[in-house]
């Protein structure tokens, strides 16, 4: 049945028209917000049509039901002066081991069972994992206590710039734990993390129901589409299309295999419905497209994310020199990229 599924989710990439869309580009700092008044390439870029940005949870909670948002303000009102837009991603998982991005409360408060667990670089080996090594953080999404203090961090955040700024996308769904149970920290289950996802999705949609709202959602612990599909990413994608919240992922690679297997196919079903963003990130302007065998050109991205996924908005990173010797020069070469 699931075969069948992705067989009709597939035609649909050959069937959905996405010639209409209308790209948005943005530069994706990240969480090196400092670059941004010194980014003169972007400013003077006018097919870039604002930044993203990342916060994290504990820059803005420095304590409980204290909430900071000044770094938001600063960047708002500096971008808006240059007649330019603000994303915001709000970040609650981590890629190293040494930062954790949840606020320090729930670390130390036992109701929230430490605020965040590890993930994991592992192998896996006669079914199990081996050569364990961590990998970063992650908010305790599937934890009742964690997730009612993440919707107040929303609720506030919604009440200041709701509709000021251009948007705002919760990081990835992606966790690496494992399959056998052996790596699962306190009170984790596959479903459990599958229904706070969408329980964050949902409290992001009513905290934001002016500015446009994402989910990076690109894989789901406990499967491996389409080989191994128990419903958890598809479920993610369904609930999406029903709050109207937007859909995407951190990487923009042009027919790579593992995406093209997994979200790929659920954003194109998902374009025609509900916004669509996704980001070129460290490491994708070096992408190998399968189709050609070379490394991907800043066309061919543009491309497959306009015609092939439908993207409304692509956020480029600053990974050098690629962005000063490819992006910029072909953006100011070629006005109204992808646009109509």
């Amino acid at each position: 049945m699931h075969k069948i599924i992705y067989c009709i989710l597939f035609l649909l990439l050959f069937t959905v028209d996405t010639s209409a869309k209308s790209i948005r580009h943005y530069v994706f700092f990240g969480m090196d917000r400092e670059k941004l008044k010194e980014a003169t390439a972007f400013l003077e870029t006018k097919d870039f049509d604002g930044a993203q940005i990342a916060y994290s949870w504990r820059q803005l909670e420095p304590g409980k039901d204290e909430y900071d948002f000044s770094l938001i303000r600063e960047d708002l009102a500096f971008l808006s002066a240059k007649g330019k837009r603000l994303f915001v991603q709000i970040q609650d998982v981590s890629f190293s081991e040494k930062w954790i991005h949840v606020p320090r409360y729930l670390m130390r408060d036992p109701a929230y069972n430490g605020g965040a667990d590890k993930q994991y670089h592992y192998k896996f080996v006669n079914h199990v994992e081996t050569d364990v090594k961590v990998m970063g953080w992650m908010a305790r999404r599937w934890d009742e206590n964690v997730r009612a203090r993440f919707k107040k961090l929303l609720v506030e955040l919604g009440k200041e710039f709701d509709g000021k700024i251009e948007g705002v996308n919760l990081a990835e769904t992606a966790y690496d734990i494992g399959d056998t149970g052996a790596l699962f920290p306190k009170g984790f289950t596959f479903e459990k993390y599958r229904d706070g996802v969408i329980a964050n999705m949902q409290s992001l949609k009513e905290a934001f129901p002016k500015s446009v709202v994402l989910v990076y959602a690109n894989f789901m612990p406990g499967e491996w589409l389409p080989r191994e599909d128990k419903g958890f990413l598809r479920n993610v994608y369904e609930a999406a299309r029903k709050l109207n919240v937007g859909v995407g992922g951190p990487d923009l690679l042009p027919y790579k295999t593992s995406q093209m297997g997994a979200s790929y196919p659920l954003i194109r079903a998902s374009s025609a419905h509900v916004p669509v963003g996704l980001a070129v990130q460290d490491g994708d302007y070096q992408h190998v497209n399968p189709r050609t065998s070379k490394e991907v050109t800043i066309a061919e991205i543009i491309q497959f994310g306009k015609e092939y996924l439908g993207v409304d908005y692509i956020f480029w990173c600053i990974e050098e020199p690629f962005y000063s010797e490819r992006l910029v020069p072909f953006l100011k070469a070629t006005p109204a990229s992808g646009k109509r």
